[in-house]
């Protein structure tokens, strides 16, 4: 297929990794369809030149339905607050554009459900960029051999410590309305992709909500307060559909973390163990041969693709955040090739929705609850 013309809407944080994906895939991945970054679209003119020139974007634009409605745009990549997904990407799937969508999928499960509806004749994908992680691949790999054997017990964590900061500017992340919930949609959404890519559809559940500080100071009105509606802490009890017992946690609160994705998956045979901020390394313990030589053992994942000819450096040359969305958007335009659509689609962020929507309910009802997966 020819070069694929992409518009990008939304400029802020992800806007600037998901640019950097664009502009390295393919230096790395050079069997990929090729990309074209022809428009940035955004509310502030200023922002969409500042990040245009420095990323290499052609245009910029200013109303994202012009954006839509353009007959030279193939793709259209969603960075935007998340309660603009839903109504962007219905609109550019019913136009017959390719969607890609950060995470959470959307605000609501019924908004989610549109999308997967609206979306149902276009390749669709979803920005879980952690699934590509070199060391959780590699957790995947061994627990799909059966080098753990029987799964017993799956914990996961996403701990920031940002949360209390007086001096964070206000954003959309800290009202419901923008952003459909707090930790619950914006971490765990994470923590649940990545434990369902490797065990499995999740079928019950119990949570907790906490929200720590339901007023913050503002920083633009000195001595004023605004208040917080979003959960600051979501702890989650769960049973996954295979009967492995599952814990998560996310957290704003977390003092003394500043990013800690991690995971640790307890089998019969062994136990692997992950934390983003040594994301080049897992912990691995086999638990046959002699009981006095069983310890944990950190092992450095290899580089992603074959061995004799990574994708990025060659192995023992650790890689960055920024990798895992290049490796995620060739993996989108790998599948546009083979007909083999690229995981994790809109399904796979629906399957999410429902356990956060679930997870919601839980909380608010204080009880178990079935996901529907």
């Amino acid at each position: 297929m020819g070069a694929l013309n992409v518009a990008m809407i939304g400029y802020g944080f992800v806007g600037k990794a998901h640019s950097n994906a664009y502009a390295q895939v393919g230096h790395f991945f050079p069997h990929v369809p090729k990309v074209r970054r022809r428009v940035v679209c955004g509310r502030s003119r200023a922002g969409l030149e500042a990040l245009a020139d420095a990323w290499g974007w052609e245009e910029v634009e200013t109303d994202w339905r012009r954006v839509i409605d353009r007959p030279d745009i193939d793709a259209v990549d969603i960075c935007t607050p998340n309660y603009l997904h839903a109504e962007m990407a219905v609109a550019a799937a019913r136009a017959g554009k390719m969607v890609l969508c950060e995470k959470p999928l959307a605000n609501s499960l019924e908004e989610a459900r549109a999308m997967v509806s609206a979306a149902s004749r276009v390749p669709t994908f979803v920005w879980f960029n952690y699934r590509r992680v070199p060391a959780v691949e590699l957790a995947r790999r061994l627990i799909e051999e059966g080098r753990l054997g029987r799964i017993y017990q799956y914990r996961a964590q996403y701990l920031q410590q940002w949360g209390p900061d007086p001096s964070r500017p206000r954003s959309w992340k800290m009202s419901r309305s923008t952003a459909g919930s707090g930790v619950n949609g914006d971490l765990n959404s994470h923590l649940l992709d990545t434990a369902m890519m490797l065990l499995g559809p999740i079928r019950e559940l119990s949570a907790t909500f906490e929200t720590i500080l339901p007023e913050k100071p503002d920083p633009d009105r000195p001595g004023e307060t605004y208040a917080i509606d979003i959960d600051d802490v979501v702890l989650v009890q769960a049973r996954f559909r295979s009967g492995v017992l599952g814990t998560f946690e996310a957290t704003r609160f977390a003092t003394g973390y500043q990013n800690d994705n991690s995971f640790v998956v307890h089998g019969e045979k062994g136990m692997v163990e992950f934390h983003f901020e040594h994301m080049n390394r897992l912990e691995y313990a086999d638990a046959g041969g002699d009981p006095d030589l069983r310890g944990t053992r950190r092992v450095l994942a290899p580089s992603p693709g074959p061995p004799a000819d990574p994708y990025y450096w060659k192995p023992g040359h650790p890689i960055g955040y920024e990798h895992t969305f290049t490796s995620s958007l060739a993996d989108f335009l790998a599948g546009l090739e083979s007909g083999e659509p690229a995981r994790p689609t809109f399904e796979d962020g629906l399957s999410v929705q429902r356990v956060l929507a679930a997870i919601e309910a839980s909380a608010a009802k204080r009880g178990w609850l079935e996901t529907g997966l």
